[in-house]
């Protein structure tokens, strides 16, 4: 079990309200540090929500969440987060590069630091296999290939946490295990904490530990190990079914 007091991310009552609907229904959670956490669960359950409550970037939202140390969306956070959201955030009229340079740019401003500044580029270019297209036009690439430049942007800072708002989507498998490796590694060479969102339950064999939402609720946070062996199931997928099931029967039972 985690202790609340050394995660990197921790929460207590966390809520969100949007109008008369509660998304976020008084989490209490902790992201371990050097980790991989899955956040997963199906499209609405409240994943983006919660991310971009940890990212500061989420209106409405009370209860406690400090991440690094400090309350969520404080300005000291800016350069140690890295965040990639579901639409990729890329100019189209700019090349990888150029588009890595102007983020880089924004990160560390200064003449002096240009030299640094394309050694970061071209690594973070090569994180996310993109070396062979870098000077191709942004508005010409792929939707996966996008995705990757959004990665990349992300991973310039390098960051002691990364938010990855569901990084896979509409890529193919062997980009998907390639960007799994590439997450792995981070993690472990960087002791970089990541937390990273999913609907696709087969990805969550391949975190440390996994958040399962639904309807806004936390269902489990447990490894995937112990998850199946709780439910007694050979897959994530299936233990996460199991788990639904259970608290539609307590539901039911409460009426």
């Amino acid at each position: 079990m985690m202790n609340f007091d050394e995660g990197a991310i921790r929460a207590r009552g966390l809520t969100v309200r949007r109008g008369d609907r509660t998304v976020l229904r008084g989490l209490d959670f902790g992201v371990s540090p050097g980790r991989i956490t899955g956040l997963l669960g199906p499209s609405g359950c409240g994943k983006s929500t919660l991310m971009r409550a940890v990212v500061g970037t989420q209106a409405k939202v009370t209860g406690t969440l400090d991440v690094l140390g400090l309350p969520a969306g404080d300005g000291a956070l800016r350069a140690r987060i890295g965040y990639v959201t579901q639409a990729p955030s890329v100019y189209d009229d700019l090349t990888i590069r150029q588009n890595l340079d102007y983020f880089a740019a924004v990160l560390d401003p200064g003449r002096a630091r240009r030299a640094a500044r394309r050694e970061t580029v071209t690594r973070a270019i090569g994180d996310v296999d993109l070396a062979s297209h870098a000077d191709s036009l942004a508005g010409r690439l792929s939707g996966g290939q996008r995705s990757r430049v959004s990665l990349a942007v992300a991973l310039l800072g390098t960051p002691e946490l990364l938010v990855l708002d569901e990084p896979t989507v509409g890529l193919d498998p062997v980009l998907r295990r390639d960007l799994w490796d590439l997450f792995h590694r981070i993690a472990a060479e960087r002791a970089a904490t990541i937390l990273v969102s999913s609907h696709v339950m087969d990805e969550a064999e391949r975190c440390h530990r996994l958040l399962l939402m639904r309807d806004g609720e936390i269902l489990a946070d447990d490894t995937p190990d112990a998850l199946r062996a709780r439910t007694r199931t050979e897959t994530v997928e299936a233990a996460f079914l199991h788990l639904v099931d259970e608290a539609n029967a307590l539901q039911e039972s409460a009426r």
